[in-house]
């Protein structure tokens, strides 16, 4: 029997001396046929304790406040003795939940289970979606996985059900969209181990991708830290019609902040064009964020949340925030580090890529730029779908697209495919004819899952190294991540625009104003998209796919097996020697753009994210070495030979060599992913010296004991040679804002010192110390 996948059912929320119990609607649970006993208590929303907060804060700073410092310092653990100074100082919070995707889960749980902790100290969930590769369709893959990854499903749900983690099986659909669906609301502060945890910025609330160290501290109740956020203003004016979509203010503002404007800052959204976005519409901007490497992004509480509460069966969720609203909208006159502003009337659709999700192209001109450039323009795959465009409205407009096509008689050129960003969505567009008129057209449903976005796609059409075009409503485009395929360029642009490009199979399309041929020779000119915010009929919830913890798992155990080679039990790591870092040899010098997908690829190598010795084979594979132009080519300086990356790193750790990684601008970029930290740890690193970090990659080498640090002049990246050696010196005593000196020693002979510097502060140089923030951890509770 169908049930909805809520936990909101036993929501208590706080409102003044006393906790009333918010029940989802009657009308909606016997929809539903929603058992009110298999649910579990979900976070407190608790408006009043926010609005305390604010209040505390706004008085002690003296001035109006951003929506956004409302929710982040209203999370404050100290709100009235905290230092708060944009972008210099680090708050100590307290998140209201943790959601973790069944990749990072992995590890986040075994760094959990190392802690000795009993049970989750706040509201925590695991989802199952990046571990389902797309073969041939939703219900043989989804099959499949099940299969192939039963241990790892099965750990998971265990180890979720001895420390109080409820769990979302295989199938149930993309983390991102199940918390939109359920955990989300205007004010929470969630902090999830994904970088598109800022999807669930489209209800207003503070969403925060981490890497599984962060939710480790969270879920064992220790305030969490975050470098005050700086706050960037992107006013909208003008209401958004025709073919342009909520996807096209993400890709505008993604060209014009690039992959490394928005770092240390949220994206807050406000002005009268909010209004004209639906709700799933915000939650698409606010996910695309993070390829900005904005913090987080975020919109006012509006109506169109409003909506959307009530549809999911969360109306007095929005009675409440109605009565709290003020606290949900930023304050008249509050300032902005910085001003974009946008005018929808005026915003034309785009199309960013390849390569880089930062390239912004109108779609009138995407057809001429690639000709100039040499890039492809047959389309050979069109992908619609994923954690950042599978709402139902997302569906709805592409189906409509696709209906007038197969109204002419005409179907998909290129191939096509679509992934339902959740269970609920998925039963609901097939019952809503959705799905079959996707299907007519020429597409292929896959599972509720990440799917072909993280590179978990079998694709058999192209060779590798082929060069080819594919379209997508994905958020990311980095080279091979979709297919490990170097030489496709892949492009990212909404839904309705994926598909008229698959219809035309050519990147040289314009559907405001080019014709397509039908069969009998009319030649005809595709509508602009429509589709439903929300369904009239409201949302089908399919299959029961939620495992709620039992109130008491001590007695349950969790077994790791020795012999397993996709889960290994993790062993501290070694502290600091007291002593500065002598004489490390450079490992590799990486040139150019160097992301979280060159140092720890995913695709095939996810089922390994449980097993770190494992996953360390991958480490940096894909990122270029400035010797050779050439990636995973590294020259072994104990035996004089070339090898892989992995392979140079496990000789240096054999031989008691430790080793230094160098790289450029923005490094770390993109995913959440924790392990392309861990790695260069546990095979024997000891600091990354680069230009600059993105904000997550940076904030989980912290963690795990490694040395992050800056050149204080960029330009002495060029000084460093591929074969140096080279000494940290200042760690005896290091501190907050003391710069740590590179003493350089060239094959030549001749030696050179660079500065560097470091964003540690206290807590985190005794991470440092201890060897690892789990290591500190366990060390406080002794």
């Amino acid at each position: 029997m169908a049930t909805y996948c809520l936990t909101v059912a036993r929501l208590q929320v706080v409102l003044g001396h006393g906790v009333r119990r918010l029940h989802v609607s009657a009308a909606y649970r016997a929809k539903a046929n929603v058992s009110m006993s298999r649910f579990e208590p979900a976070s407190f929303v608790n408006y009043k304790k926010l609005q305390s907060n604010v209040d505390i804060v706004r008085k002690r700073l003296n001035r109006p406040l951003t929506l956004s410092e409302k929710i982040v310092y209203g999370h404050l653990d100290d709100p009235h003795n905290q230092d708060i100074d944009r972008g210099r100082t680090y708050l100590r919070l307290r998140p209201d939940r943790v959601a973790m995707q069944d990749a990072t889960a992995q590890m986040a749980m075994l760094q959990f289970i190392s802690s000795g902790l009993p049970k989750v100290a706040v509201p925590s969930t695991i989802h199952c979606d990046h571990l389902i590769e797309a073969q041939t369709g939703g219900v043989k893959d989804l099959a499949r996985a099940k299969e192939i990854n039963h241990e790892v499903y099965n750990f998971l749900a265990s180890a979720g059900a001895k420390y109080g983690v409820g769990f979302w099986k295989p199938g149930s659909g993309i983390i991102h969209q199940i918390i939109l669906e359920n955990y989300a609301y205007p004010g929470v502060m969630l902090i999830g181990t994904d970088s598109h945890t800022p999807n669930g910025g489209g209800l207003g609330a503070i969403c925060i991708g981490v890497g599984g160290a962060d939710a480790v501290d969270v879920m064992a109740g220790i305030p969490w830290e975050l470098k005050c956020p700086k706050v960037i203003g992107v006013k909208l004016t003008g209401t958004l019609s025709g073919w342009t979509s909520p996807k096209d203010v993400i890709l505008k503002v993604a060209g014009i902040l690039t992959v490394k404007g928005g770092t240390g800052a949220i994206v807050e959204y406000h002005g009268p064009g909010v209004d004209s976005i639906s709700c799933t519409g915000m939650a698409t901007i606010c996910n695309m964020g993070a390829e900005i490497g904005a913090t987080t992004s975020v919109f006012p509480y509006n109506h169109r949340m409003k909506t959307y509460l009530e549809k999911t069966g969360r109306g007095e969720i929005a009675a409440l925030a109605d009565e709290y609203s003020d606290i949900l909208v930023p304050d008249e006159g509050c300032e902005y580090d910085q001003i974009i502003e946008l005018n929808l009337d005026e915003l034309k659709p785009h199309i960013n890529g390849p390569f880089t999700p930062d390239w912004a192209h109108p779609v009138s001109q995407v057809g001429a730029v690639a000709e100039k450039n040499g890039w492809p323009l047959e389309v050979k795959v069109g992908l619609i779908g994923s954690c950042t465009n599978s709402s139902y409205e997302d569906m709805g407009r592409a189906a409509s697209v696709a209906k007038q096509a197969l109204d002419k008689g005409l179907k998909c050129k290129a191939q096509f495919t679509v992934t339902p960003g959740s269970e609920q969505i998925r039963a609901t567009i097939e019952r809503d004819g959705y799905s079959k008129i996707l299907g007519d057209v020429g597409g292929v449903v896959l599972a509720n899952a990440c799917g072909p976005c993280i590179g978990q796609w079998d694709r058999q059409d192209v060779k590798k190294g082929e060069k080819n075009t594919i379209v997508t409503s994905f958020n990311r485009n980095f080279t091979a991540r979709n297919d490990a395929n170097p030489a496709t360029h892949a492009f990212v642009t909404s839904p309705e625009i994926v598909t008229a490009l698959a219809i035309a199979g050519t990147l040289n399309f314009n559907p405001e104003t080019d014709y397509l041929t039908a069969p009998n020779g009319e030649k005809f000119k595709l509508e602009p998209p429509n589709g439903d915010e929300l369904p009239a009929r409201d949302f089908d919830p399919g299959q029961d796919t939620y495992q709620h913890p039992p109130a008491d798992g001590t007695s349950l155990k969790v077994d790791v097996s020795p012999q397993s080679n996709r889960l290994q039990l993790l062993e501290p790591f070694d502290r600091w020697s007291g002593n500065d870092l002598e004489d490390m040899q450079v490992l590799i010098k990486v040139k150019g753009k160097c992301t979280t997908d060159h140092i720890s690829a995913a695709g095939p190598w996810l089922k390994f994210r449980g097993h770190l010795d494992n996953i360390s084979n991958n480490m940096l594979i894909g990122a270029v070495n400035s010797e050779n132009d050439a990636v995973n080519k590294i020259k072994n300086h104990l035996t004089g030979d070339y090898g892989g990356v992995p392979d140079v790193a496990r000789h240096y750790k054999a031989n008691s060599l430790s080793w230094v990684v160098v790289g450029d601008d923005n490094y770390g970029e993109g995913s959440s992913r924790e392990h392309a930290a861990l790695e260069p740890r546990h095979l024997g690193g000891r600091a990354i010296i680069v230009k600059s970090f993105a904000r997550i990659h940076e904030t989980n080498l912290k963690k795990q004991g490694l040395l992050p640090l800056t050149f204080s002049n960029p330009s002495d990246y060029d000084k460093i040679r591929p074969d140096d050696k080279i000494s940290i010196k200042g760690l005896k005593t290091f501190t907050p804002g003391k710069s740590l000196t590179a003493v350089l020693k060239h094959s030549d002979g001749s030696e050179e010192t660079l500065e560097l510097n470091h964003s540690f502060n206290e807590t985190q140089i005794e991470w440092f110390q201890a060897g690892s923030a789990l290591n500190r951890m366990k060390a406080l509770q002794k």
